[in-house]
C-alpha cells in the first residue's frame, strides 16, 4: 500500500510541476512592483565552482577569476536596482556554485546587501576546502549567521565516485575541518545526500554516526535528485538510482537523528531555531539575483538570464537581466503555499485565509482530503501537520519539485552558445573575454 501511494504521488507531482514550470510564451518578463511589505529573502547566486560535480544541475561554471570579479560587481549593481524599486529584504541566502570562491568579493557583496536592505540574517554555502581560518574570519566579520557546508558523504569511496576526494580530502579530513568550525557561527549546517546508487546502508549509518559525533547544529539530508541532463553522468559515475529503497534510507536517517535533532523541514534537522536551506518555508517571497537565479514575488515566478556575459552586460546598462516569467493564479499560489509550508511540517489554514482573503478549503479540499485519507496529514483546530508517513511523502514531492526546477535550468542552459550536453559550458563569454 505504501509503495503504491509513493508511486502515485511521484507520478502526479512530476506531471504538475512540469506544467507549473512552463514559462509563458510571448510574455515579456517583468519584476512585480513592491506593493506590500512582507517578509522577503534575497537569494544571491554565485555560479562558479573549482570543480563540477557530476550529479549537480545548478547553474554553475568552472571558476575564472577575471570573470568572477566582473560578476560580483554586477551582482552588487543588481541589488541597487531592487532597492531603487522599493524592495527590502530581511534575510540573505548566498548559494551556488561555490559562493566563497572569491571571499573578498563575497564580503563586499554582503556589505552592500546590509547597506541597501534591513538584513537580519545571512546564510552562505561553502565547500570543505574553504573552511580555513582566513575565510572563516572574513565570513564572521561580514555578519554571516549560518554556514552551510557541502559534505554529501564522509565515505572515501563515494567521494571518489563524486570526484570530490581529490579536491576536498578524505572523509576523515573533511570531518576534522567541520568539527573545527563548531561554535563560530549561530548555525553550522552539514549538507548531506542519501540514496546514491553505490551508497550502502552501512555507509549511511557511518555518515550519521560521524555527524552525531561532530555535533553540528543542523543537518540537511537531501535525497539524490537527478535531472534529465545529469541522468547519464550519474549512471556512468555512480550507477542507476533506486527509488525503491529511498524510503528505507530516509527512515534510517529519522531513527538516528530525531532523538538529538528536531524537524525544521521534512529533510532538515536542527538543534535550535534558525535559517534553513529551504528558505521558501520561512519566507513567502524571495528575489533571485545573479545569472540563472529564479525568484518568486507577489505571485509571479521569474528567471534571470543563464548567460553570464549577457547578465553582466545588461546590468551594466542598468537593466534587470530577466529572461522569463510566469504569473500564478490564486489556486496555484495556494497550492504552492500548501506544499512549501507543510514541507516545514505544519500549516495554519487561518494564515492562508488571511493572506489570500478566501477559504483555503474551497481551493485545496481535494489535496487536503487525499492526504488526510492517505495518513499523511493530521488536522487539529485549523492546523495541518505531517505524520511520519507524510514526512516521506513531502520528501518525494520536494524531490520532484527540485528536479523540475533543474530540468528548467537544463532547458535554459541548452540554449546557450557553446553549451555541451553536460551543461558545463556556455557562460556566453567570448574567447579571451
Amino acid at each position: 500500500m505504501g509503495k503504491m501511494i509513493n508511486e502515485t504521488i511521484t507520478a502526479v507531482v512530476r506531471r504538475e510541476f512540469s506544467r507549473s514550470l512552463r514559462f509563458e510564451a510571448g510574455r515579456d518578463p517583468f519584476l512585480p512592483p513592491a506593493r506590500k511589505q512582507v517578509p522577503r529573502l534575497l537569494y544571491l547566486h554565485v555560479p562558479f565552482c573549482e570543480k563540477l560535480c557530476p550529479y549537480c544541475s545548478f547553474n554553475r561554471f568552472l571558476f575564472d577569476a577575471s570573470l568572477g570579479r566582473r560578476y560580483f560587481q554586477a551582482l552588487r549593481q543588481e541589488m541597487g536596482l531592487y532597492r531603487d524599486r522599493g524592495y527590502d529584504f530581511a534575510g540573505v541566502y548566498v548559494g551556488g556554485g561555490t559562493p566563497t570562491v572569491m571571499i573578498d568579493e563575497l564580503a563586499a557583496t554582503l556589505e552592500t546587501a546590509r547597506d541597501h536592505f534591513s538584513v537580519r540574517e545571512i546564510s552562505v554555502e561553502t565547500n570543505p576546502n574553504h573552511l580555513t581560518e582566513d575565510r572563516l574570519a572574513i565570513l564572521k566579520a561580514a555578519g554571516v549567521n549560518r554556514l552551510s557546508v557541502g559534505i554529501q558523504s564522509f565515505d572515501d569511496g563515494l567521494l571518489e565516485d563524486m570526484d570530490r576526494r581529490e579536491k576536498y580530502g578524505s572523509g576523515e579530513e573533511i570531518a576534522g575541518r567541520l568539527a573545527g568550525v563548531g561554535g563560530r557561527f549561530d548555525t553550522l549546517n552539514a549538507d548531506m545526500i542519501f540514496n546514491f546508487p553505490s551508497q550502502t546502508q552501512e555507509i549511511l549509518i557511518r555518515d550519521l554516526d560521524t555527524l552525531l559525533r561532530i555535533g553540528v547544529d543542523q543537518v540537511t539530508y537531501y535525497p539524490l535528485m537527478v535531472s534529465d541532463s545529469t541522468r547519464r553522468q550519474v549512471a556512468e559515475k555512480l550507477g542507476k538510482v533506486d527509488y525503491g529503497r529511498e524510503e528505507r534510507y530516509y527512515s534510517l536517517i529519522l531513527r538516528q537523528l530525531l532523538p538529538v535533532y528536531r524537524h525544521s523541514s521534512a529533510w532538515c534537522f536542527s538543534r535550535q531555531q534558525g535559517m534553513i536551506d529551504e528558505y521558501i518555508v520561512d519566507y513567502d517571497e524571495y528575489a533571485g539575483l545573479g545569472s540563472g537565479s529564479i525568484g518568486f514575488l507577489d505571485g509571479a515566478c521569474y528567471a534571470n538570464t543563464f548567460n553570464v556575459a549577457e547578465y553582466i552586460e545588461r546590468i551594466g546598462r542598468g537593466e534587470l537581466p530577466l529572461m522569463a516569467a510566469r504569473v500564478f493564479g490564486k489556486k496555484d499560489q495556494l497550492r504552492y503555499d500548501f506544499l512549501m509550508k507543510l514541507f516545514g511540517t505544519r500549516l495554519d489554514l487561518q494564515t492562508l485565509r488571511e493572506k489570500y482573503g478566501v477559504d483555503p478549503w474551497r481551493y485545496l479540499w481535494f489535496e487536503i482530503t487525499a492526504f488526510l485519507l492517505a495518513g499523511c496529514l493530521r488536522y487539529d483546530g485549523g492546523r495541518l501537520s505531517l505524520t511520519d508517513r507524510g514526512c516521506y511523502s513531502w520528501v518525494i514531492m520536494m524531490r520532484e519539485f527540485f528536479i523540475a526546477v533543474n530540468n528548467f535550468r537544463d532547458f535554459c542552459r541548452a540554449r546557450l552558445p557553446g553549451c555541451g550536453a553536460d551543461g558545463a559550458g556556455g557562460t556566453g563569454v567570448p574567447a579571451g573575454g
